[in-house]
């Protein structure tokens, strides 16, 4: 499947948690709920992903962890905040980069709608 059906896969399944549950819950039933939905389109997705961090030599395995990563190629990282700020798209940025992968979208479902650049952004590493 090409990195393009999948993120409208991935979106549309977002749009379908949003309308359901609203905004104002926890990060973690965003996450579950998108797995849910992620898995019932017949995707293969794993949550809270481990992602170490190689320094020089070393394999520092400090706590990061990827809340989505989607058939193995798209990283979803999900917020439940007001705003999304430069550092959320950043940390994303990061996830990509260790983890060596090409997309990721950051989705911050704690507002009205969810809208594309605002509210569901798409990251290239």
């Amino acid at each position: 499947m090409d990195l393009n059906d999948l993120t409208f896969k991935i979106r549309r399944a977002a749009f379908t948690v949003h309308n359901e549950l609203g905004p104002g819950l926890l990060e973690s039933v965003y996450e579950a709920t998108l797995a849910y939905e992620l898995i019932n389109l017949g995707l293969n997705v794993r949550t809270q992903v481990p992602l170490p961090v190689v320094y020089k030599e070393i394999k520092l395995d400090l706590g990061f962890r990827i809340d989505l990563l989607v058939e193995d190629s798209v990283i979803v990282e999900i917020k439940s905040i007001e705003l999304l700020h430069d550092v959320h798209k950043k940390q994303l940025l990061t996830y990509l980069r260790l983890s060596d992968k090409k997309l990721g979208l950051l989705i911050n479902f704690n507002s009205i709608r969810l809208v594309e650049k605002e509210t569901i952004i798409r990251i290239i590493n």
